[in-house]
């Protein structure tokens, strides 16, 4: 249970996460400090972020870089755990609670290969660091199934996973932030996991939203070389660990619900 409030700092706050983060915080009666760059914030270049973190007790990191590009991804995630250490140890930060996905440790490339990077640029730094680790959102279906679509077919890549709701993720992210902080020179990992109520299969999922649309469309499961990862996504490698978390709602409960 909660005990005291604070000034939490949520970075990405504008994001599909970072807006439930944001939304949690508020009601259970944090003061809120929303990083973005539409509020004239850059955790990557560092304007603006020394004027919002000044007072600040947490920062949660929950920004991301839509480029799905290894290397954007990279420069992304390591600029911004250098700017927010920086900066946030300047300001008496506490604390940074970050998210990261399940099952990246063996990763070779791609967008998983750029969030282990960050993990380990994070815990690098001056400040001690928490890492939720969460399966892949159901939010990021429908983009991840347009990726692969041409006209009335979609290809999606074999892909074994447990869909978390981003509002679980939030919650979880809030419940670490309001938690105890780690005691100095702990162990990172094993990190906390956070994933959703059962095994999902991506091609069955992508059925589900072109049938929501309303749309025929055949789905085509592919198996690549070309995939990062193929093995990974292939396996059921990213799905959760014994310890983990489990969150509803179901996708196919998430998808009936949402508008």
């Amino acid at each position: 249970m909660q005990q005291s409030t604070k000034k939490i700092a949520v970075a990405g706050a504008t994001g599909r996460l970072g807006s439930h983060v944001v939304r949690i915080l508020t009601e259970h009666g944090h003061e809120v400090v929303a990083i973005s760059r539409s509020a004239g914030v850059d955790i990557v270049t560092g304007e603006g972020l020394a004027d919002a973190l000044a007072g600040v007790d947490i920062v949660i990191d929950t920004a991301s870089t839509p480029s799905p590009v290894e290397q954007d991804a990279v420069d992304f995630f390591t600029a911004s755990a250098a700017n927010l250490h920086e900066a946030g140890g300047k300001a008496g930060v506490e604390r940074i609670v970050s998210v990261s996905i399940i099952g990246i440790d063996a990763s070779t490339g791609g967008y998983n290969l750029a969030k282990v990077v960050h993990e380990k640029a994070l815990l690098a730094g001056p400040l001690p660091v928490q890492i939720l680790r969460a399966a892949q959102f159901h939010e990021f279906v429908e983009l991840l199934v347009s990726w692969g679509r041409q006209g009335d077919t979609a290809y999606v890549p074999q892909m074994r996973t447990q869909l978390v709701a981003c509002s679980a993720v939030a919650q979880a992210l809030v419940d670490l932030a309001e938690g105890p902080a780690p005691e100095a020179g702990a162990a990172a990992a094993p990190f906390p996991e956070i994933a959703g109520p059962r095994e999902e299969n991506l091609a069955a999922v992508a059925k589900l939203v072109f049938a929501r649309r309303g749309e025929t469309v055949e789905v085509i499961e592919v198996s690549s070389p070309d995939t990062p990862d193929r093995e990974l996504l292939e396996s059921g490698a990213l799905l959760p660990g014994a310890d983990a978390k489990l969150a509803g709602p179901a996708f196919a409960d998430w998808l009936a619900a949402s508008s």
